[in-house]
């Protein structure tokens, strides 16, 4: 292995890793692929959303054989306190749609199915195999990889860093700086067995019709959070995350959280009778745009989480690791068919085909996004939510109480609120950010 020389080595077997190695894999690139865990997505034992336009978009038939769960027609928006929620959700039959728009899947299951792909394109995929760093020559230009197997350096004309948000080798090299405590979360999840038609009955489901909830609120105890569900086949994943830095300035147990969440009033019930078989922890990018480190430079390109490329606002991932996994590989192969070298320079085509995109384009326009909701998490996931609950309850209440002094109990809530708080500063740079 380490005698021969490869157009394209590829770290990692996630959604990016794998978009990029089918892509040139499929283009006639001789690729091959690394990836540490014991197959593809055995580090992935949580559920996901699939964003079929996206994959669709890399294999057209992905439909036919891939192990997707439940097509989503419903969706969920909470804001919690203590007791209650409050919430709106959106369903449509138009999702009942012969080429579905989103599914759940499994990751473990999806990313094996994935990677069979990529070894039928073509490449070699190798598990269990730890990329230790990248080999460098004297110029600091990638020429390969060093691994935990034995042998010498594995030669390729590029390297794709594909390793996840906490990926050693490109801040090894120096490519990009450790990512912030303020700029990543920690996810925790649990897989929740219950038979099919349980689901159907709680969720309102037929067939493989899926919902999804997100939840926001005091569930996340003061620090900037998000809660999740998403209904699959036979199972629920459950899961709740906050930005690290929040979770190492409060001390707080995220294995406390997530047992809080799912003992909520509002989500107890969904799961009652359930049987957990399955627990997880996960780290995702949340800087935005201003967190995206250099993205190419000589014989090397980063991408997906590794790339710090999630959409935070709009609770996207997989769709921006896809793409810019694909996006990489076809830059590469298009280099590569024009018989160019894989210089910083050459490698730039993947900067300017992704700024072309949705990808950047997204995360461009909502770069303030993040900073105003994690320097203001006490605001908008604790006292804003309760401000909602109190409003709400003081609406539908009738027990007596002259309306009149409910809605002056209301309005004396909000000023406290905006002097204590600053609602109404909050409330103009939110407007800002999403102009």
């Amino acid at each position: 292995m380490t005698e021969e020389r490869f157009d394209a080595i590829v770290v990692g077997a996630g959604m990016s890793g794998n978009a990029a190695a089918y892509t040139m894999a499929s283009r006639g690139l001789k690729v091959l692929q690394l990836e540490r865990g014991e197959y593809p997505g055995s580090k992935n034992v949580q559920g996901a959303i699939l964003y079929a336009n996206m994959l669709e978009t890399i294999i057209p038939d992905f439909r036919d054989d891939a192990p997707l769960e439940r097509h989503l027609v419903e969706q969920r928006f909470w804001v919690t306190d203590d007791t209650s929620h409050t919430g709106m959700h959106y369903r449509s039959d138009d999702f009942n749609e012969p080429a579905p728009n989103r599914y759940t899947i499994i990751r473990a299951q999806f990313d094996k199915w994935f990677s069979r792909k990529v070894r039928a394109a073509g490449a070699i995929v190798l598990c269990e195999t730890t990329v230790t760093e990248l080999a460098l020559d004297a110029a600091g230009k990638v020429i390969g990889v060093h691994t935990d197997r034995a042998g010498s350096v594995i030669h390729a004309d590029v390297v794709v860093l594909a390793e996840g948000v906490n990926g050693l080798l490109g801040t090894r090299a120096r490519f990009r700086k450790v990512p912030k405590p303020e700029a990543v979360a920690l996810a925790v999840k649990e897989m929740h067995f219950l038979p099919e038609e349980v689901i159907n009955e709680r969720f309102g489901l037929t067939g493989d019709q899926g919902c999804v909830i997100e939840a926001a609120g005091t569930i996340s105890r003061g620090m900037a959070g998000l809660g999740f569900l998403y209904t699959n086949k036979e199972s629920i994943s459950l899961g709740i995350g906050c930005l690290v830095s929040h979770f190492a300035a409060t001390l707080e147990s995220p294995y406390a959280l997530l047992d809080a969440f799912k003992n909520h009033p509002s989500i107890r019930p969904l799961l009652a009778g359930s049987e957990i078989k399955e627990y997880a922890a996960h780290l995702i990018p949340e800087g935005g745009f201003k967190a995206i480190p250099q993205l190419f430079g000589d014989g090397w390109v980063v991408v997906g989480d590794a790339a710090q490329l999630n959409n935070a606002v709009h609770r996207e991932g997989s769709n921006l690791a896809m793409t810019s996994g694909r996006i990489a590989g076809e830059a590469i192969a298009a280099i590569k068919s024009r018989k160019h070298p894989m210089t910083s320079d050459n490698l730039s085509l993947y900067k300017a085909m992704l700024d072309k995109s949705f990808v950047l384009k997204d995360l461009r326009k909502y770069k303030d996004m993040p900073a105003l909701l994690h320097t203001n998490s006490r605001n908008f996931f604790t006292t804003y939510p309760q401000l909602m609950s109190q409003a709400a309850q003081n609406f539908v209440r009738v027990d007596g109480t002259p309306k009149i002094e409910k809605e002056r109990a209301t309005t004396a809530a909000l000023i406290k609120a905006r002097s204590r708080w600053g609602l109404v500063s909050d409330a103009v740079r939110l407007a800002l950010a999403w102009r």
